[in-house]
């Protein structure tokens, strides 16, 4: 009669750690990756290194002045004033230029409270109409500030600096422009725009305008 062994063989297929070989230790499980996050060291390695600081930002010295290129770009504004735009329009017709340059620049996002419009002859509709009203009222809206204003350029000294100065050499005597341009450069601080006869306005302001 055959002999039943007391436990039967475990196939080498079968589930759980894998036989060993004769005289040969099983080998260690590896572990199975996953996700991790940054911080999570790799199983067996050490931990990543800390990060090491970067080199210092330089910062100006607190008696330092401005670096050369903005001393430069400081220079150049005061050199140059505001920039200056010039529309080509006759005499008759330098007043609409003027209230087209407006429009647009309301359009672009200019607050109405940042333009001041000159006339070198005949005065805006706007200011003829305000100026019946009495001159206190008319000048008492220039210094609310908070619309376009339009003004004689016989009387731009009264008128107080905005970003944009807008000129409608419209007319007026011979030397109109030529007072009042420098006038209106000296109140605008950002950009003067110019409408007339760009001979007459070039021979005012310089070539290049």
């Amino acid at each position: 009669m055959p002999l039943i062994p007391e436990e039967p063989q475990i196939h080498e297929s079968a589930q759980g750690p894998r036989g060993t070989a004769a005289g040969h230790p099983a080998p260690t499980p590896r572990p199975v990756p996953g996700p991790r996050s940054a911080a999570s060291p790799r199983p067996g390695r050490p931990g990543p290194a800390p990060a090491r600081p970067g080199p210092p930002v330089p910062r100006p010295h607190p008696g330092a002045g401005p670096s050369p290129s903005a001393r430069a770009e400081n220079r150049s504004e005061q050199r140059t004033g505001p920039q200056i735009q010039l529309i080509p329009a006759p005499a008759d017709g330098a007043l609409d230029a003027a209230e087209e340059a407006v429009d647009l620049l309301l359009e672009s996002g200019r607050a109405p409270g940042d333009i001041l419009v000159l006339t070198t002859g005949e005065q805006h509709p706007w200011a003829a109409h305000e100026l019946s009203f009495g001159e206190a009222s008319y000048w008492a809206q220039q210094d609310a500030g908070d619309d376009v204003f339009f003004a004689d350029a016989t009387a731009a000294e009264r008128a107080t600096a905005r970003p944009v100065v807008v000129v409608a050499v419209n007319g007026g005597a011979d030397d109109a422009a030529a007072k009042a341009l420098p006038l209106a450069m000296g109140r605008a601080t950002a950009l003067l725009i110019v409408c007339g006869d760009p001979e007459r306005i070039n021979a005012v302001l310089g070539a290049g305008v």
